[in-house]
């Protein structure tokens, strides 16, 4: 289980409008599914679920908001920081990890800082998260 995950306040906040707002019924969580990504640190996808899927753990914060986390998201947010950032430029889920290494790449000016990726408000949906729009 998950031993060391921050999550601050403003993180839960958006975690538990994504629930309350889903129409689920009590006792609904926040699937949260991060993988290892590029510069950013991370790649993630939420959703609000009813249920764990198989697999998953119930992290629990403050005693009942129920986040859902399959093994390899726990291993990659284990010593994290969890955060809403709400900027003029972003907004979204940001994951800190201050045991991650700055990335070496050509394009790491312009990437977000080492251990810190951002999950952007658009990637809301109820199951499976909506694939982005493409412009033509």
């Amino acid at each position: 289980m998950l031993s060391s995950l921050t999550v601050t306040p403003a993180a839960e906040k958006f975690m538990r409008r994504i629930v309350r707002f889903s129409g689920l019924p009590a006792g609904a969580g926040f699937r949260l599914v991060v993988s290892a990504g590029g510069c950013s640190g991370y790649n993630a996808e939420f959703s609000a679920e009813g249920a764990p899927a198989p697999g998953e753990q119930t992290f629990v914060v403050n005693g009942d908001l129920r986040v859902f986390l399959p093994a390899e998201s726990r291993l990659l947010l284990e010593g994290c920081t969890m955060d809403f950032a709400d900027t003029p430029t972003k907004s979204g889920l940001t994951f800190v990890n201050p045991n991650q290494a700055a990335c070496g790449c050509s394009t790491a000016e312009t990437a977000a800082p080492p251990g810190m990726a951002t999950i952007s408000v658009s990637a809301i949906g109820r199951g499976r998260p909506v694939a982005p729009v493409l412009a033509s």
